[in-house]
């Protein structure tokens, strides 16, 4: 059964493979291994441009590791979850000052590096250095799920450990980066979650649950809970002598990590006088909905002077820094309504 599975995929991916994705040439560790940070959470056809401006500004480990934070979030900025992005910085100091420069090509020294857990590592190894390892991201584990018809949400221990155990087994010891490509192909592009084509499956003929008419009941979902709903207010403040907004750089920790936001303040604290309210927006979160209420106040003097928590940016130098996605929305808002002025006197 392993080999016919192994096979059969092979066989499907020699032909309907995704093969022209910009990190498999060349397929370095360091190319896979930001691939493979990106994706997590995230769609291929998101992370295709981002990761090719990522790498067009970081090449290696060390030119990501010699830049500043500010620089590596403004690459990411609009990617979302962002611990990813300081987590990868993190890794790349590692890499640089303990590893010669390189990610380790070892898998316990690999995964011993920030943001980067036991699927990442087999992923890495697999496609770089075509080294045995089993992976199990969210496609992996829907197909596999499906195939064996095993049953519970993937997030319980004990569904995770049988659905490694089946990875294990089906990981080839021949073309295991190829095969690891098509796993994930696999579960990306037919094996979905709704509407999966089974009918183009290459294994549709040994999954349990396509025997079954229950492809879709697998994988479990996750138990679902209220979401909690947040509320904050958003002081929008412009700089009189030349427009440039004063920012406030979150701590490296919690939602936006290290990112320049708008200062905020509690819904139930009073608001400056002659603040004017702007467009509410909401921003989803995994855990939770962000309710922000921004306010523009009126024009205020330039006493606020620039230092490591707040800063004055003009529009324009937005883009050097990373900056939450709500505060892009924000000042594009402002600059449609004409609330938002620039001046070179």
């Amino acid at each position: 059964m392993s080999q016919r599975f192994s096979d059969r995929l092979l066989d499907w991916y020699d032909v309907h493979g995704r093969k022209d994705l910009p990190w498999q040439d060349p397929r370095t560790r360091y190319r896979v291994w930001v691939s493979e940070i990106m994706l997590q959470q995230t769609q291929v056809a998101t992370v295709i441009d981002y990761f090719t401006r990522f790498v067009a500004r970081f090449e290696s480990v060390t030119d990501l590791a010699d830049a500043p934070i500010d620089a590596v979030l403004a690459h990411w900025s609009g990617l979302g979850y962002y611990a990813r992005a300081r987590n990868l910085h993190k890794a790349a100091i590692i890499a640089r000052d303990e590893h010669g420069g390189e990610l380790p090509d070892d898998f316990d020294a690999l995964i011993a590096l920030p943001g980067i857990g036991r699927s990442t590592a087999g992923a890495i190894l697999a496609q770089a250095d075509n080294q045995r390892h089993a992976i199990l991201d969210g496609n992996v584990k829907r197909v596999l799920a499906r195939h064996e018809a095993i049953g519970g949400w993937p997030g319980q221990t004990k569904v995770a450990d049988a659905l490694w155990a089946v990875s294990e087994r089906y990981t080839p010891d021949t073309r295991v980066a190829d095969y690891t490509q098509a796993v994930m192909d696999l579960g990306a592009t037919l094996c979905k979650r709704s509407k999966p084509n089974c009918a183009a499956c290459p294994v549709a003929g040994t999954c349990q649950a396509f025997a079954a008419g229950t492809v879709i009941d697998f994988p479990g979902r996750k138990p679902k809970k209220a979401k909690p709903q947040r509320h904050v207010h958003m002081l929008v403040q412009q700089r009189p002598a030349d427009g440039a907004l004063l920012l406030r750089q979150r701590p490296a920790e919690g939602i936006w990590g290290g990112l320049w936001s708008f200062p905020e303040i509690s819904t139930e604290d009073p608001l400056p006088s002659g603040a004017e309210r702007l467009p509410p927006l909401t921003h989803k979160f995994t855990h939770f909905d962000l309710h922000i209420e921004p306010w523009l106040l009126g024009q205020r003097s330039n006493a606020v002077q620039d230092d490591s928590v707040f800063r004055w940016f003009r529009t324009s130098e937005l883009t050097e820094v990373g900056v939450p996605r709500p505060v892009e929305r924000i000042v594009e808002s402002l600059q449609s309504t004409r609330s938002l002025w620039e001046t070179d006197e």
